[in-house]
């Protein structure tokens, strides 16, 4: 209903009337149109406060922790050239959505090119999916510092983690692939209303005409593969790191160690659980308001990449040091 009264009020944006939407076939479209958060359009410009401070924090953020990992030689290592890696993705999967999110808030400007849509469809999940493979890798490096700390520069050399690096990148990118071609194939003669903010791969190819089972199975299958695989190895990584912990000498030792790798467990949680309920919502939650997805799967694209950057500069002790060395120098 709330979609059908929107056709009526931007009818002249549409380059297809809603009331034509059976009759007329309009392979590929030439435009989308974003309605932002259904719902609560009215709502809208106090929403955007909130993602743009959101949005202002992750860009700062990272950029900073890319500057002191560059400026400072000390921090040339396996982790860090993990958390630079993350830095970028969180970079790329913010800003290929914001932008245009703010747009539709502060301007009314819902349209988007065809291809532009599939082309931040094909970034938010490639890097989403780069992103879970990079936690995989922080996971091994933490499980590798604390189970075996004296191999921990043998086991993980700068090539061994640029091999890692290329891996994860060459698997995000290639796995995604087929979602834009796919999406690109059908047909969509229904309608060009994304009841979304973005275009995310479901929101996309639930308007098609078409059977859709290729699209929505194989994007099942790579969630499967790529999120469940490495939740599994995470957990596992995380249990050899908890016993380990649990069989250091003192308390005090216990409670540092422990609190590192909490803090990146609460990182890892804090960017899954958001992830799994869009995922799931998408495909088997009808009854879940669709204001409420939409803004969860707005949060599994903002709140992760705020946080990255303040839970590892804060709890990074070398990270935390060259800060503080390089402020009196900006307030000189």
């Amino acid at each position: 209903m709330q979609v059908t009264l929107f056709c009526l009020k931007v009818g002249h944006l549409l380059p297809y009337s809603m009331s034509n939407s059976n009759t007329t076939d309009f392979t590929n479209p030439s435009t989308f149109i974003l309605l932002g958060i259904p719902g609560l359009e009215t709502a809208h410009v106090w929403i955007s406060i909130p993602f743009c401070t959101m949005y202002s924090i992750a860009v700062f953020g990272n950029f900073t922790i890319l500057f002191i990992v560059k400026m400072e030689p000390s921090l040339h290592g396996p982790m860090y050239y993990l958390l630079c890696m993350l830095a970028v993705s969180d970079l790329v999967l913010s800003t290929s959505t914001l932008p245009k999110m703010l747009s539709i808030f502060w301007f009314n400007s819902r349209e988007i090119d065809f291809s532009a849509c599939l082309t931040q469809m094909y970034f938010i999940h490639c890097v989403s999916a780069m992103e879970s493979g990079i936690f995989v890798a922080m996971a091994l490096d933490r499980y590798v510092a604390i189970c075996n700390p004296l191999r921990h520069s043998t086991i993980l050399t700068k090539p061994v983690v640029a091999k890692i690096g290329l891996a994860v990148v060459l698997r995000g990118g290639m796995l995604i692939l087929p979602y834009p071609i796919l999406a690109r194939w059908w047909p969509y003669c229904r309608t060009n209303i994304i009841p979304h903010s973005y275009c995310e791969h479901m929101a996309v190819v639930k308007l098609a005409c078409a059977d859709v089972r290729i699209s929505s199975y194989y994007s099942l299958s790579v969630a499967f593969l790529v999120m469940g695989l490495d939740v599994i190895f995470i957990a596992m990584s995380y249990i050899q790191i908890l016993r380990a912990i649990f069989n250091l000498p003192t308390k005090h030792a216990r409670l540092k160690t422990f609190g590192t790798c909490g803090s990146h467990l609460f990182v890892i949680l804090a960017s899954y659980i958001p992830v799994i309920f869009s995922f799931l919502t998408h495909r088997f939650g009808d009854n879940v308001a669709i204001h409420f997805h939409v803004l969860m799967a707005n949060v599994y694209l903002l709140v992760p990449a705020m946080l990255h950057p303040i839970i590892y500069g804060m709890r990074t002790k070398q990270i935390q040091d060259r800060l503080l060395q390089l402020l009196p120098h900006k307030g000189m």
